[in-house]
């Protein structure tokens, strides 16, 4: 009976070491499935723009070029509008002009710019100055030579105006000329008109003597007959009593 006894505890203790064998590998099959990773965020979009050349004269011709990744809708402005991922187009600015591009995609945007600058135009050069007519330049250079009351003989301020009129002459030999004398309005018509050649003559012996040519003056009188002041003062009769200068046809 013993030994039976102890035969019988040893099965059942098989029994249960074999129940404990199979309700652990129940266990394990029934684990719990690892969990999924979440997905990556979408990637941001990059952009470049280059100008080509980047300063040009109003109207000329500027090459835009630009690229882009993970990006699904570009434009570019001004003027431009919308363009393809990456690509090239002529542009003509008539100003100085920032183009921007904006590259927009599932991760967001992102922009370029690229700058032209158009130079300012060249003015155009200014007309040649008139050049003065042989008249202008004559009542600008030649003045007259004055006298004293009854006097054909030469002052020193007439002499000085004598002077710069032969520089005058030497400078345009071309140039002709007549020499009128008049007289302020005292005495007899016959005297005055006397008076006026001597004096009209007093100023060309002077020049020719300064080296102009006499066959390029010639000389007249006109006494008391043009008047270049009419007033009845001794200052008005100072301007008539000269020897006038007058470019020759």
């Amino acid at each position: 009976m013993r030994s039976s006894t102890v035969r019988q505890l040893v099965l059942l203790l098989g029994v249960i070491a074999l129940g404990g064998l199979a309700g652990g590998c129940k266990k394990q099959v029934a684990a719990t499935p690892p969990s999924t990773a979440p997905a990556p965020p979408p990637a941001q979009p990059t952009v470049t723009l280059n100008a080509s050349p980047t300063s040009v004269n109003s109207g000329q011709t500027v090459t835009l070029s630009w690229s882009s990744t993970n990006a699904t809708d570009l434009d570019i402005q001004p003027g431009v509008g919308k363009v393809a991922p990456q690509g090239s187009t002529p542009v003509n600015p008539t100003q100085s002009t920032t183009y921007t591009i904006t590259a927009t995609g599932a991760g967001g945007s992102a922009t370029a710019s690229a700058r032209v600058d158009v130079n300012a135009p060249t003015p155009p050069p200014a007309p040649p100055a008139a050049q003065p007519s042989m008249s202008d330049l004559f009542a600008q250079n030649v003045q007259d030579a004055y006298f004293d009351l009854d006097k054909s003989d030469l002052r020193d301020d007439a002499r000085r105006a004598l002077t710069k009129d032969a520089e005058f002459l030497r400078s345009y030999p071309q140039v002709r000329i007549s020499i009128e004398g008049h007289c302020d309005e005292r005495g007899s018509t016959e005297y005055n008109l006397g008076l006026g050649q001597r004096r009209a003559e007093a100023a060309k012996n002077f020049l020719i003597s300064l080296g102009i040519s006499g066959e390029r003056i010639e000389t007249t009188s006109w006494g008391k007959e043009r008047p270049f002041c009419t007033e009845h003062s001794e200052e008005c009769w100072q301007q008539n009593r000269r020897a006038h200068f007058v470019l020759a046809q």
